[in-house]
């Protein structure tokens, strides 16, 4: 069976060791994760023009993680010190194509930063950092538990689970007609859906990517996009 193309949009990056020039990247472990799924992942470059026509030919998406969303995206009027690699162009793409996702209902897996973006996309707020290195969710693989009766458990079978961590920003108000679906020890939103949703959508602001190739926990969540994507493939939405 022809696999599933996934799109993840790529990220912006000062410098990459193989090259001379800046670069747009998206990390090894993400791509991987989706190919033993059985998708093809593909990168897709961020700009701010034709979102629709050129997703058409898409099955599903990745939104990876990545950067912090300018503060402004959510009404904030200034940026905390810990707020970095903003990109206008990136924000504006990915705020774009969440949207975009959501509306038409193509199959949408949100990570880390990406869950960050879906929440600012449907009117919700972040707090710009969790209140200094001791309370940060950097380098930390640590517990969460996963609400019944969600998307979330039924994907990944379980009502607790060890996740990694690497971010400085939670949600703080919710988007419009977001649910919560898992959180740390500590409350902080670590899982959303949208029930109603045209598609399929879940968010987790962990990365999966780093414990998938040892943990099926993870690993299913690529598994569960690749297969929620199968549908449009079989029946030819996607365009040349």
């Amino acid at each position: 069976m022809t696999r599933p193309l996934i799109a993840v949009p790529a990220r912006f990056a000062a410098s990459a060791s193989a090259l001379r020039h800046a670069a747009e990247v998206n990390a090894r472990a993400l791509l991987e994760g989706v190919w033993r799924a059985g998708g093809e992942p593909v990168g897709l470059h961020p700009a701010e023009s034709d979102t629709a026509r050129r997703f058409a030919r898409f099955d599903g998406v990745l939104l990876p993680g990545g950067g912090d969303l300018a503060p402004h995206r959510y009404g904030a009027a200034d940026a905390h010190d810990s707020v970095y690699d903003v990109d206008d162009l990136q924000d504006a793409f990915d705020l774009e194509v969440a949207r975009h996702c959501l509306d038409l209902g193509l199959p949408l897996l949100a990570v880390c930063r990406g869950l960050q973006v879906v929440n600012v996309a449907l009117g919700g707020t972040l707090e710009q950092d969790m209140g200094g290195p001791d309370r940060r969710h950097r380098h930390l693989v640590h517990p969460v538990t996963i609400r019944p009766d969600t998307l979330l458990e039924r994907i990944t079978g379980v009502e607790k689970a060890e996740v990694s961590c690497f971010h400085h920003q939670r949600v703080d108000v919710l988007g419009e007609g977001l649910r919560v679906t898992a959180r740390a020890a500590d409350g902080t939103v670590e899982g959303l859906e949208l029930p109603g949703a045209r598609g399929w959508f879940t968010a987790v602001q962990w990365h999966p990517e780093d414990t998938a190739t040892d943990d099926p926990v993870q690993q299913a969540l690529f598994e569960a996009l690749v297969e929620a994507s199968r549908p449009r493939r079989r029946a030819g939405r996607h365009r040349r």
